[in-house]
């Protein structure tokens, strides 16, 4: 066949186009020689829990063929719909005199987008086509060849089959050598795939990208005590690799913790993006050890040691931006496992108004955080946002004129012109030492990570008392709650009521896709009940720019309670919390379900992600 005159589709070009033009199409044995690839109705389903099966691979991996003899790509064409007959005679007419092949031709007269062209292979050879800009790659089968070798072959494994064959994406998946060797450098048997070529592209720049990232990481920054560094040698070894393009992925998702879980056969690993835990790879269980290794190697925690949790971090340099890692592991029935939480030190700090809240609840923060002294606490669970908030609230008071110190575990995001310390419990650097020594450097604000006991609870009241501003965080269920947590904690009430001014709880909700987002059908009685009646509630849809999920980031919900003369009699006189919550709500107070069902009425949410975050508040 001629060689094509685009370098970047001519692997493509060679597998819709095996014979001149006015040769007869292949037979049976020709195709045959395929048999990797067995035509079947659809294509199996991946192993339970690879990212290829988290409910998409109906839509996303498609078997077009169907075990007929092997035709001519124009009838191909024709019958699928993309072209009508009089375009593709004149494309091979055109093809026939520049001798070229009818697809590149049909290609670039525009006729067939590339990936049309891809599925007219699969479906002219009876093989399956995949969409890779909406497949969730599973990272354990893409490591299992290199880079040299995947721009090689043009080729990238992306996935599992239930019996443990590699899917494997082509742009020429008919290339029985290629398929072939990557049989052999993997040790598996390799099914391939037709995808489009400049979706290939695509994936292969990106897979690039990584591999670079992770090349600076394990160069920059010598000078860091705690950041990783490994030796030189063994920076290429398969398992070291495949780590750090976990976590290269991760960081590239954005994704706020990894989850590496031993199974009774393979293992998994998760990344939870927008608050949801998604199965990023699958790997083969020879290989848990070694991978757990690796990470515990990189936080500096004893290897030898699986019986008992431990606890490690290690820094980061990915793309010119400082990441680090909070590492957990636990000794489970199957194996040990690992949990990486990532704090992206690149992450610029956040303004008020960039949080989400409406602006009553944003007046009645920024009063609070603009006062000489008091306590702003801020509620919630873990990764519900609230460190965001209160970095948030530093940026807005620094302005240069007041000390303001920080204690921290760790230290998320550095602020320029805020002494910011770390909690080290090995050296004895706990909350309340930190918080009793900070007291001694004459702060005007001191921001205290989490407040945990009771120790740590007196001293940052007794702060906020003594002519100091206090912002702090608790975990609790709403913001009326922190009142009673403080007093569970033994703190007296005389104290709790004269030191509190604010307290903000929060939760963080998934933002529908702009893209994508499609008016809800629900019925009007559930419209009315969440008090949308007459208005147009939106809900997910899924498209290639929001992976499929139908969301696209986060946002706050919030309830903002400023602590008034009322509200301060009911801690005094020890009220319950519904007290002090009917109270505020009296003041004005607008509780967290009522502010996500104002962003589901802008259409910044759905009904469903406000009722996923909120149902235990009922």
């Amino acid at each position: 066949m001629p060689s094509s005159t685009d370098p970047d589709v001519k692997s493509q070009l060679a597998a819709a186009d095996h014979e001149r033009v006015g040769d007869q199409p292949n037979t049976r044995a020709q195709v045959s020689e395929l048999s990797l690839l067995r035509p079947a109705e659809r294509l199996p389903e991946p192993a339970a829990g690879s990212a290829g099966g988290m409910g998409q691979s109906a839509t996303i991996v498609q078997q077009i063929g169907d075990g007929r003899p092997v035709r001519l790509i124009g009838d191909v064409v024709v019958e699928l719909g993309f072209a009508t007959r009089e375009k593709v005679e004149e494309a091979v007419e055109i093809a026939r005199a520049q001798r070229k092949p009818t697809g590149q031709v049909l290609v670039e007269q525009g006729v067939l987008r590339h990936d049309q062209l891809a599925r007219v292979v699969a479906e002219r050879f009876g093989l399956d086509y995949i969409d890779l800009s909406v497949y969730e790659l599973d990272m354990g089968a893409v490591n299992l060849i290199d880079m040299e070798a995947i721009r090689r072959y043009q080729a990238v494994p992306v996935g599992f089959l239930e019996d443990g064959t590699l899917l494997l994406a082509m742009a020429d998946p008919t290339n029985v050598l290629s398929i072939d060797d990557i049989a052999m450098l993997t040790g598996r048997r390799v099914r391939s795939a037709s995808a489009s070529i400049e979706d290939l592209n695509i994936l292969i720049m990106r897979l690039s990208r990584v591999e670079q990232s992770i090349e600076e990481v394990v160069e920059e920054d010598p000078q860091e005590e705690s950041d990783f560094q490994i030796d030189e040698a063994d920076k290429d070894a398969p398992v070291i690799k495949l780590v750090h393009s976990i976590i290269a992925e991760a960081i590239e998702q954005s994704a706020s913790d990894i989850h590496i879980d031993p199974g009774e056969g393979d293992m998994r690993v998760l990344l939870r993006i927008d608050g949801v835990l998604s199965q990023t790879a699958t790997l083969k269980r020879s290989m848990a050890t070694s991978v757990i290794s690796r990470v515990k190697i990189m936080s500096e925690i004893d290897i030898s040691e699986r019986r008992v949790p431990q606890d490690g971090r290690f820094a980061l340099t990915v793309n010119g931006r400082r990441v680090d890692v909070r590492v957990t592991t636990l000794p489970l029935v199957y194996g040990e496992g690992a949990y990486l939480r990532i704090l992206d030190k690149g992450v610029a700090v956040r303004g008020l108004e960039s949080l989400g809240m409406q602006r009553t609840e944003q007046d009645r923060f920024a009063y609070a955080i603009a006062r000489p002294n008091g306590a702003v606490l801020v509620t919630g669970p873990t990764g519900s946002g609230k460190s965001t908030t209160l970095y948030a609230a530093l940026g807005a008071i620094n302005d240069g004129s007041r000390s303001i110190l920080t204690i921290e575990d760790p230290v998320e995001s550095r602020i320029a012109g805020v002494k910011q310390m770390q909690v080290a419990p090995k050296a004895g650097m706990t909350f309340a030492g930190g918080l009793r020594a900070m007291l001694r450097a004459d702060p005007d604000v001191i921001m205290v990570g989490e407040i945990r006991d009771r120790e740590t609870a007196h001293i940052a009241v007794e702060a906020a008392l003594t002519g100091h501003l206090v912002l702090s965080t608790l975990h609790t269920r709403d913001a009326p709650s922190a009142l009673g947590r403080l007093m569970d904690m033994g703190i007296e009430p005389f104290l709790i009521s004269s030191a509190i001014d604010c307290v903000v709880a929060q939760r963080l909700v998934r933002v529908l896709c702009p893209h994508c987002k499609q008016p809800s059908k629900v019925p009007e009685s559930l419209l009315a009940e969440y008090g949308l009646y007459e208005s147009e509630a939106f809900e997910s849809a899924g498209c290639t720019r929001c992976s499929a999920t139908g969301y696209r980031g986060r946002m706050g919900i919030y309830e903002v309670m400023s602590v008034s003369e009322e509200i301060r009699a009911l801690v005094l006189r020890n009220a319950s919390v519904d007290e002090i919550a009917a109270t505020a709500m009296g003041q004005g107070m607008r509780r967290m379900r009522e502010d996500g069902i104002a962003k589901v009425r802008a259409g910044q949410t759905s009904i469903a992600e406000i009722e996923r975050m909120t149902t235990s508040m009922l």
